[in-house]
């Protein structure tokens, strides 16, 4: 667990649990609102959420070897969820041209 200083441990957890934190804060604003595109939004930031978790997982290792494949599973996360919050965020962009 040496690999990263104490402080950069800090901000790698707690942004982990921010960004949980705001995926349950927009999938409940968009419940109440009953705003189907928050949900998706919320949806959509799994695929970041997933890569964090691979690049603390890695890192917690000492960024062994034989858990490189964290390494790939971290870029093709954080490609897909580029990709799904570029959408969920024409989504929401188009939802609000709707209701206008």
């Amino acid at each position: 667990m040496h690999a990263l200083s104490l402080g950069t441990w800090w901000i790698h957890v707690a942004s982990v649990f921010e960004w949980l934190l705001a995926m349950v804060l927009i999938a409940h604003r968009g419940s109440l609102r009953s705003q189907t595109s928050m949900i998706w939004l919320s949806a959509a930031m799994i695929p970041a959420l997933i890569s964090a978790m691979a690049a603390c997982t890695w890192h917690l290792y000492d960024n062994s070897e034989s858990l490189r494949w964290l390494v790939t599973l971290q870029a093709s996360t954080t490609l897909l969820g580029n990709i799904t919050l570029a959408i969920a965020a024409w989504n929401l962009q188009r939802d609000d041209m709707v209701k206008g």
